[in-house]
């Protein structure tokens, strides 16, 4: 069955709104995604009629809100083949889900003489950490370094591994657009000894994901980035190694019982969730879940490799030299994460002249500070594609770029 994708644009307000009597045309789904009205209604139907704590209270209305927070649980297992929604660890965001492996796995398994391997891709959210804790506890950080095209490169990859306890790399850059070959580079620091960490937050939106096929040790991503609340990701992670693993933040709700002399933790993942959680937030995330389920991840991804490749081929026929897109030219390597650099503008320059069209792309280093100097720029303007986007919006980015090339006399 085909999509209809003028429906599916539809179903998100903010996209029918005008500024200046002009549409927006919202090219930041990088950065975060817009609702979809089955979302916001969701939220605003469970806030009006089933609000209650979780996991708490007996009585029967905090009893159907927890059976409406786990059954987002079990969505968010369902849309990644989680083998148990009891391995889906709520957090605040994929910052956080991997602020949780590195301070509870790596605090308790990382010390002097050992190694983590990182890749030159790496957002902040997964550099950050693993240097805080470099610096407490005295483990080496090594790099993959990348090929001319935006992508790792893996030539000495074994060697990189050896003696490594981890590996921790994206699945998709939210730079280049690069997608890693993940089953292999998991493959590679199994058959090392390492376990593997990759962050999916660029990833899970956009692609079928199935952690199983990974065989990955631990994955985080974010709602926010799949038309869901911010506030509320999520961490998937193998049962052995969250049993194992050290509390990371103490509190109610993570405890079987607490002493005056000490306490004992609840099982996963009550273990990882202190205090009230984003209560309205997961059950937005599991309506964000379903709605992309109701479309189809793998339908989503091909119409957003055709909507990369006519983004790639219009604005390099358009401007020619004028315009550098950074990342592989193969769609099939890489997501709608368009980084590029445009007549010696600053970025921050163009960003403020396509805002004068309603034309939305963030500017800035993206949280990827090494990758920037590595392309030998502090910033670029990024344009970022999504579901509801379409072959118009393109067009209205080409076209407002005339805008910066006439005010800034190119």
């Amino acid at each position: 069955m085909t999509v209809d994708w003028a429906a599916v644009r539809d179903d998100f307000p903010i996209l029918r709104r005008e500024i200046d009597g002009a549409p927006i045309i919202y090219l930041d789904s990088g950065n975060t995604s817009q609702k979809p009205r089955q979302v916001i209604e969701t939220m605003n139907e469970f806030m009006r009629t089933s609000y209650a704590p979780i996991n708490r209270s007996a009585y029967r209305l905090a009893g159907e809100a927890t059976d409406r927070f786990e059954g987002a649980r079990a969505a968010v297992a369902r849309f990644i083949n989680a083998p148990s929604a009891d391995e889906i660890v709520f957090t605040k965001n994929a910052t956080e889900a991997l602020n949780l492996v590195v301070a509870s796995w790596g605090g308790a398994n990382l010390g002097p003489g050992d190694a983590v391997l990182l890749t030159h891709l790496e957002h902040h959210a997964n550099i950050v950490p693993w240097q805080m804790l470099a610096a407490k506890q005295g483990f080496e950080l090594r790099w993959v370094p990348l090929t001319a095209d935006g992508q790792l490169d893996l030539a000495n990859l074994d060697r990189l591994l050896a003696g490594a306890k981890a590996f921790a790399f994206t699945a998709m850059s939210n730079v280049l657009g690069t997608i890693p070959p993940v089953a292999r580079l998991v493959q590679a620091a199994h058959q090392a000894g390492a376990i593997a960490i990759v962050d999916a937050c660029q990833y899970v939106p956009h692609n079928v994901t199935d952690v199983q096929a990974w065989n990955a040790d631990f994955v985080a991503f974010s709602s926010h980035k799949m038309c869901g609340p911010s506030g509320v990701g999520a961490l998937w992670g193998r049962i052995d190694l969250l049993n194992e693993m050290p509390a990371y933040i103490g509190g109610g709700n993570m405890i079987a019982d607490v002493r005056l002399d000490g306490f004992t933790t609840a099982p996963v993942p009550a273990k990882f969730e202190a205090g009230t959680p984003p209560i309205v937030e997961v059950i937005g995330f599991g309506a964000a879940v379903e709605y992309l389920e109701s479309i189809g991840m793998a339908k989503i991804r091909q119409h957003e490799m055709e909507l990369t490749r006519y983004a790639l081929d219009t604005l390099t026929a358009r401007y020619g030299d004028a315009i550098t897109i950074h990342g592989p030219d193969n769609v099939e390597l890489r997501g709608g994460v368009l980084s590029f650099a445009f007549r010696d503008i600053h970025p921050h320059d163009i960003s403020q002249v396509l805002d004068q069209r309603n034309v939305c792309v963030r500017a800035g280093h993206h949280c990827a500070k090494p990758l920037m100097r590595l392309l030998g720029v502090n910033a670029t303007a990024r344009a970022s594609l999504y579901l509801y986007n379409d072959r118009s919006d393109v067009d209205a980015l080409s076209n407002a770029l005339d805008g910066a090339t006439d005010i800034f006399g190119f």
